[in-house]
């Protein structure tokens, strides 16, 4: 973990702090404040907290939107998800997931007896001779000098592992992740992510575990050594929302206002500074004058709700982000034909689905008694057909995929839910950092008092750990006299679920790989600019 050094600064006595947002980062944010006694108004644009990190009801069932395991090396972080729920409320869950392919589940971390059963001796060896053929055509084109083309992620993985374990475990689910062909993925992601824990990590250990020691060069390709998955995690027993419902009560409780409802419509600014915040609300527009301002809401949203409006090249800095979206359809069935895995990652080309959750294998609190809740997450861009079919038809698909699994019979679902989640991943094209800088280069010149914090705020594809800390970090410049950057920020030096080393390599949240429009073509929604 990074954290980046600080030297006094001068501090404002004034309380009038807006806090945009009432997700981890922002509500981390106002929590922090309470603790030392200020006081904000925190402003959310929907009608519940936790942003993606919410746990949505309907009917009595609850969903978490993603999956969120309460599992940080952020030591400040633990603390205060222990402040803010009792040691009651927390339930410690045993780690499971598995890959569905070709009809089979794999283990994950894949286990060399379990991938060996399930490939076959025939596939395993055809596999091994892959990745001989691999390994052999890079020493060779590194003996005679010659290059090779590795710029996109199947180069990258093919050259190292062999076309066939990249057929089997590294294909399809990325580009049902990223809605691209993986030969458009760029390679730069797979060099910073092969150095932690993965799937094609695990499962070239795993094959080559099971060769013989007098295999001495396929011995010597194995990859990076790390430690296992987390075996057990921590867990709300309501899910994840539970935890920032709890968060709002507290914050309520000293003294800060949480406003539900309150979307932003624009940010005043004069002489440096923000000086008021707009929002339109149950009861109309309503003016907060502000000494700080802490914004979770997305950054390019955050740009053009500034009021005198921000500079041509910055806004067009600020419309030419894109974010990769999400939706969960929750099928409830008979707690017979759920499945003990928290997750199942889907590398089947034969349907859409890419990950399906057993709600019920999060907790138990949040299903009904005989009965649980399968969520399928489907990745998509907001716009396209998927987010805009009808909620039955979406239901109804996923019924039959899950079916065409083997995972159920049709007749046994129950009921169906819908739950879209727009900008659920900061999309990372060719253009998004130099946005970023032109964006935050802007408001530390125009609006000092403007502080992004969290994912969206800073358009950084992170975890709710690292969402949180730079929300903490922020509170402690504003009121503590620091002056930390927390733009350097980084929580994935040591990653969430292994051991190993860091690249040292700054900058905030995890890595996503950087995909080309091109890759989309034109009429694609991610190249349409946003209203």
């Amino acid at each position: 973990m990074t954290v980046p050094t600080e030297t006094p600064v001068q501090t404002s006595s004034d309380s009038g702090i807006v806090v945009i947002g009432a997700g981890p980062a922002g509500l981390t944010a106002a929590y922090e404040l309470g603790k030392v006694g200020r006081t904000c108004t925190v402003l959310e644009a929907t009608d519940m907290v936790g942003g993606i990190s919410r746990t949505v009801e309907r009917d009595g069932w609850r969903f978490d939107l993603g999956g969120h395991r309460f599992f940080t090396k952020v030591v400040p972080v633990t603390e205060l998800w222990h402040e803010i729920l009792p040691p009651e409320d927390f339930l410690l869950r045993p780690r499971m997931s598995r890959i569905y392919y070709d009809g089979k589940y794999f283990d994950y971390p894949l286990k060399a007896s379990n991938a060996l059963k399930n490939l076959g001796i025939i596939e395993a060896i055809r596999c091994v001779l892959s990745y001989f053929k691999a390994r052999a055509s890079t020493i060779i084109n590194k003996k005679l000098g010659r290059g090779t083309s590795e710029d996109s992620l199947k180069d990258w993985i093919t050259a190292r592992f062999g076309k066939r374990l990249y057929d089997h475990f590294f294909k399809t689910y990325n580009e049902k992740v990223w809605g691209v062909p993986a030969s458009e993925i760029q390679a730069d992601w797979a060099a910073q992510r092969i150095k932690n824990l993965s799937l094609w990590t695990a499962g070239i250990n795993a094959l080559v575990d099971a060769v013989p020691d007098w295999v001495p060069f396929m011995k010597k390709g194995k990859a990076t050594d790390v430690t296992s998955l987390i075996e057990e995690f921590e867990y709300p027993k309501f899910g994840p929302g539970m935890m920032w419902e709890a968060c709002r009560d507290q914050v309520r409780a000293a003294g800060s206002p949480v406003l539900m409802e309150h979307k932003v419509l624009s940010i005043k600014h004069n002489g440096g500074r923000a000086t008021s915040v707009v929002s339109s609300g149950p009861a109309g527009e309503v003016d907060y004058s502000c000494s700080e301002v802490i914004s979770s809401m997305p950054m390019s949203s955050l740009l053009r709700a500034m009021d005198p409006p921000a500079p041509a090249d910055v806004l067009a800095a600020a419309n030419d982000l894109r974010y990769r979206d999400f939706l969960t359809v929750a099928l409830v069935v008979p707690e017979s034909v759920g499945f003990p895995d928290n997750w199942i990652y889907i590398h089947s080309p034969d349907v859409k689905v890419g990950r399906i959750q057993n709600f019920g294998s999060w907790s138990p609190y949040m299903v009904k008694e005989g009965r649980t809740c399968l969520g399928l997450e489907y990745f998509v861009f907001e716009g396209d057909e998927l987010w805009n079919s009808a909620d039955e038809d979406l239901v109804a698909l996923a019924t039959v995929e899950l079916n065409k699994l083997g995972l159920i019979e049709p007749t046994t679902v129950e009921a169906g839910y819908v739950v879209r989640v727009p900008k659920a991943y900061p999309f990372y094209d060719e253009r998004y950092k130099a946005n970023v800088e032109i964006m935050r280069a802007w408001l530390e010149s125009t609006v000092a008092n403007v502080h992004p914090v969290g994912r969206n705020g800073m358009h950084r594809y992170n975890n709710q750990d690292h969402s949180m800390y730079t929300a903490m970090l922020t509170v402690e410049n504003i009121v503590g006299g620091k002056n930390y950057d927390v733009w350097e920020v980084n929580v994935e030096e040591e990653y969430h679920e292994e051991t190993a080393t860091g690249s040292g390599e700054k900058g905030t949240g995890r890595d996503a790989p950087v995909i080309s429009r091109d890759a989309y073509g034109p009429d694609h929604p991610v190249n349409k600019t946003p209203s």
